[in-house]
């Protein structure tokens, strides 16, 4: 499918040693981030691996929730399960035609759709945590950032941080 018609985002929070993740959790606490999330995803079709529903464990209000999976038998109340990224795009397209579909994670997903995405909704965590999930940053070369805003660590948030929007060229 062409990505004329829509725009593929992913949005990541990754920390500067690349980590995402460990043990199929967040490893970090910070509260604008989530609400920035909420705010970008909410009326959306987000789409995410298995391993990713499992860690928040229920389908996101408000969202049109898509879960990749390669297990054909797989069904999880209030989601869709589809079983290529291809398959998961096209159901968002039919679901509600949003421009901008959101790829959540995980780790295999985000570098299976960064090939078709065209906007990258990117939370550099700084901090160097332990993890066993990662997205590698140098990934990003070739990217436009074209808004950035930084956010102090402060009592609802672990570490500092900065949310950017970053934009591929029209290939």
């Amino acid at each position: 499918m062409e990505n004329q018609e829509r725009n593929i985002s992913l949005i990541i929070a990754v920390a500067e040693n690349n980590v995402i993740g460990k043990d199929n959790t967040l490893i970090w606490r910070l509260s604008e981030d989530l609400k920035n999330f909420k705010r970008l995803t909410s009326g959306h079709s987000i789409i995410m691996g298995r391993k990713t529903y499992d860690s928040i464990g229920k389908p996101l209000p408000k969202r049109h929730n898509i879960i990749v999976s390669r297990n054909k038998d797989l069904k999880i109340e209030g989601c869709h399960v589809v079983h290529s990224l291809e398959d998961a795009y096209s159901l968002a397209m039919e679901l509600d035609g949003k421009e901008e579909i959101f790829v959540i994670g995980g780790a295999n997903i985000y570098t299976q759709a960064l090939a078709d995405a065209n906007r990258i909704h990117l939370t550099a965590v700084h901090a160097d945590p332990e993890g066993d999930a990662f997205f590698d940053l140098n990934l990003l070369e070739g990217w436009e950032t074209v808004d950035s805003r930084f956010y102090a660590k402060d009592e609802k948030n672990e570490y500092d941080f900065v949310i950017s929007l970053l934009l591929r060229e029209e290939r």
